[in-house]
């Protein structure tokens, strides 16, 4: 769920299409940490200048902060509507909802009672459900879980995978979105999802982070088992009750009381064609739907301990165990508490969730010092501007208004030049699929350049205004955003290589690993597109001559086998343009539409693709035969040796593209 966005690169030969989303880290002791930011593309802002007016949280001053932003955001990004809701020290401040529930009927979007969809945000409250379990003695967050399952997860290494791995994203799974988003709400069912859904394991558990919904879905299902209860009745007794969160569910459907609440849910404002209701497999990972209200109930019990008036859900130390740093992926920057991340920024330590499904996009953010909240909900993506962007950008001015701070001066290192260019390359986010999607993740990678200055570039981010951030060196392998707070970091493994980067632009929900130079985007994508271009001009000049020879009655006159072999070649070289033609066609697919992954379409044709994989690499090797057989023979010209060497080694590039970026692995587990 959280940041399944599209990410573009470069296919192959010039053509764009593509959609998202290390050295071994150790859990580390609480440490001071950085501003994070959810957005794949939008940078932490500069920190505030204290000496500026500065601004008292009330309701009054945010009614004129947010009625004088969130309005013109809406109209700018092509949202139809949110909600947002403020808590401080045990009330709510502030609720409200802005633009439109339903662009037909121009209904307001009411804080009390319209239900939005929080996403991924649903995970907060399958891991309070985790912790209550917890808090009784039923769980354990150290023990191997699968003594709580009626199946077995495989291990790793022989490392198995507890729960604490599981809240902090550090199970080591790959990632994986095949009916994520299921077509009908009739076919979500937990336990048959997780059981025919097994990712396969990339890394060893608690090492390296890699956002899992499947993971959360573990979770709610052995809440479920433990608890004897389904999980959705769950939460609805545990939490949603005590805590009068009467306007919530993770029913898939919802009840006939709370469907009519239902905000709808758009592409784009300007679209206006309302989409139907997302069902949400595995449900603890994203299913529920609730109202800011609501919401405002549940960061206020987090943010008083896990009380909430005169109940609570969670004993005070439980809720400050949930609270207190686990994991990081370097010293220093964010990293996650028990399933909350963290987003520590302007001096203040702050812990939320992002939740996104295709239509409605939210943030929930809990500042924990201050006792504050703030949590918001848009019913559209909108367009690049949109929903992502005004969610953040919400949160930062807000903390700016509220919170101004700046960051302390730090000079830029000696060894910047020699340091920049260490850590110049190609990277790739360790939340990927490597069993059936790896070239699309291959298409993903994101460069770090080397810059004139000594500075560093970064090919993901760009600031508001859609210009390139750069970042200089202010430690050893520690770079500072130029004229900004944001933090990346350079993690080497034991030799001193560098082995992933991680950064408080992001949420700490995955690192950047190295990519060795052959599997490099920058070098497949050249060779890549050469050997295609052969390919290519290969097909149209034998169309081509032996148009022109019968046109002029110059037969080509060969050897019986000569001919067999010829004719060998050319069928390998179609095989071969098929083949990537095919894989450049699906990613183009998926680029438009994510549902061809959520909802399990593209399996047909994955398989389709791996048999014609098959057909290419049996036609590289009768590329490269009759290459050698050219050159055998008397009589050929020199254009002839060199377009079939050519060509052959053209074949023989794509039949290692085809191998080494799984184009034939048979696997449906994307």
């Amino acid at each position: 769920m959280h940041n399944y966005v599209k990410r573009g690169a470069a296919i192959i030969i010039s053509c764009v299409a593509s959609i998202a989303m290390a050295q071994v880290a150790q859990p580390i002791q609480p440490a001071p940490a950085l501003p994070v930011a959810p957005s794949p593309v939008v940078a932490a802002p500069a920190a505030s200048n204290p000496a500026d007016a500065t601004h008292a949280l009330t309701a009054d001053d945010l009614s004129t902060f947010l009625d004088g932003l969130v309005p013109f955001a809406l109209e700018r990004g092509d949202v139809a509507g949110g909600v947002i809701s403020v808590v401080k020290d045990g009330k709510v401040l502030f609720a409200k909802g802005y633009g439109y529930a339903d662009l037909k009927t121009r209904t307001r979007p009411s804080p009390e009672t319209t239900l939005f969809r929080p996403g991924s945000t649903s995970k907060l409250f399958t891991w309070t459900a985790v912790m209550q379990l917890v808090e009784q003695g039923k769980l354990d967050l150290d023990t191997d879980i699968n003594q709580y399952l009626d199946f077995k997860i495989p291990p790793l290494d022989g490392k198995p995978i507890t729960l604490r791995n599981l809240m902090t994203h550090t199970p080591g799974f790959e990632e994986t979105a095949r009916g994520l988003l299921p077509a009908s709400t009739d076919d979500v069912d937990l336990g048959k999802y997780l059981k025919s859904h097994i990712p396969a394991r990339i890394f060893a558990p608690g090492k390296i982070v890699a956002y899992s919904n499947y993971g959360c879905g573990l979770a709610g299902y052995i809440v479920q088992r433990v608890s004897g209860e389904r999980f959705e009745d769950y939460i609805q007794h545990h939490i949603f009750e005590p805590l009068d969160m009467h306007h919530s569910s993770f029913a898939q459907p919802l009840s006939a009381a709370l469907a009519p609440l239902m905000a709808k849910g758009y592409e784009s404002a300007s679209k206006g064609e309302p989409q139907p209701f997302e069902a949400v497999d595995p449900a603890p990972a994203g299913a529920l739907s609730s109202s800011a209200m609501d919401m405002a109930n549940f960061m206020i019990a987090q943010l008083q301990g896990g009380r909430f008036g005169d109940t609570r859900i969670l004993k005070q130390a439980t809720a400050d165990l949930m609270h207190s740093p686990q994991y990081t992926a370097a010293p220093g920057l964010n990293g996650f508490d028990l399933g909350f991340y963290q987003e520590n920024s302007h001096g203040q330590r702050i812990i939320g969730h992002a939740g996104d499904t295709i239509v409605f996009h939210s943030d929930l953010h809990l500042m924990l010092d201050a006792n504050v909240g703030i949590f918001m909900s848009f019913n559209s993506a909108g367009n690049e501007g949109g929903a992502h962007v005004i969610r953040e950008a919400i949160f930062a001015k807000f903390l700016d208004r509220y919170f101004p701070w700046s960051a302390p001066a730090e000079p830029t290192v000696s060894a910047a030049k020699a340091d920049a260019a260490r850590v110049a390359g190609w990277y790739e986010s360790s939340r990927r699929n490597e069993s059936a999607m790896r070239v699309l993740y291959m298409l993903s990678q994101i460069s770090v350049t080397a810059q004139p200055d000594d500075t560093i570039a970064v090919s993901a981010w760009n600031n508001y205004a859609g210009k390139p951030l750069y970042w200089r060196e202010t430690g050893p392998l520690t770079y500072r955003e130029v004229n900004g707070d944001a933090h990346l970091k350079f993690v080497t493994d034991a030799q001193g290589k560098i082995s992933y980067w991680a950064t408080d632009v992001e949420a700490p929900v995955f690192v950047f690993q190295r990519v060795s130079g052959a599997r490099a985007l920058g070098t497949v994508g050249l060779w890549a597109s050469l050997s295609f271009a052969v390919v290519i001009v290969a097909l149209l000049s034998w169309f081509i001559g032996g148009w022109v020879r019968r046109h002029y009655r110059r037969p080509l006159v060969l050897a019986n086998a000569q001919r067999r072999s010829r004719l060998l070649s050319r069928l390998g070289a179609l095989a071969l343009f098929v083949d990537v033609a095919g894989w450049l066609g699906l990613l183009a697919a998926l680029s438009v539409s994510e549902d061809i992954v959520l909802q399990g379409r593209a399996t047909p044709w994955l398989y389709l693709l791996y048999v014609l994989g098959l057909f290419g690499l049996l036609g590289a090797v009768a590329v490269v035969v009759h290459a050698v057989r050219t050159w055998l023979a008397p009589r050929r010209s020199r254009w002839v040796y060199a377009g079939e060497t050519v060509l052959a080694f053209a074949a023989i590039y794509l039949a290692w593209f085809i191998v080494a970026f799984g184009l034939v692995s048979f696997s449906a587990r994307y």
